[in-house]
């Protein structure tokens, strides 16, 4: 991916972000982004493992088949960046990229902590901010991340 698209992909997901932004986001809406994805994953047979969170409280986890614990640690890492740095962390890493610099090292950050890799999407509450984030990991981080936002706006349109 060139610098001119680097650049053209943060802006798409900087609307992405600023478009989910939830009324509300209860323990049943939750549960029902944790189906839906789930759901999207079965019918395209997608080897994936899914997580949300409220605040640090796990409130749905499912790990499809073909997936390991590895991606569990992948999502650990992912959430890190979400709530350190207040960006999905598909955004957090293509911001980095797109300046040319990597992100573990001009932040300090250990790579088995931090990952700024695509597939976590902080959760916006209107009038509050983040207060959890959703995870998709076992594709490619641009495909971790594409199945998050088509799951949150389904949930949007619900």
């Amino acid at each position: 991916m060139s610098e001119l698209d680097v650049t053209a992909v943060v802006s798409e997901v900087e609307a992405q972000e600023a478009e989910l932004v939830l009324p509300s986001f209860t323990h049943e809406q939750a549960w029902d982004l944790g189906v839906r994805l789930v759901g999207l994953a079965t019918e395209r047979d997608l080897p994936v493992t899914v997580d949300i969170r409220k605040g640090t409280q796990q409130v749905f986890h499912a790990a499809r088949p073909g997936t390991t614990p590895d991606n569990d640690s992948w999502i650990k890492r992912k959430v890190r960046v979400v709530y350190r740095f207040g960006a999905s962390s598909y955004l957090v890493g293509l911001r980095a990229r797109a300046k040319g610099s990597d992100f573990n090292a001009d932040h300090g950050l250990p790579f088995q902590e931090y990952s700024a890799h695509g597939g976590a999407v902080p959760v916006r509450v209107a009038g509050v901010g983040i207060v959890g984030v959703v995870t998709v990991s076992g594709l490619a981080q641009q495909d971790d991340h594409a199945l998050v936002v088509e799951a949150l706006r389904e949930l949007m349109a619900a």
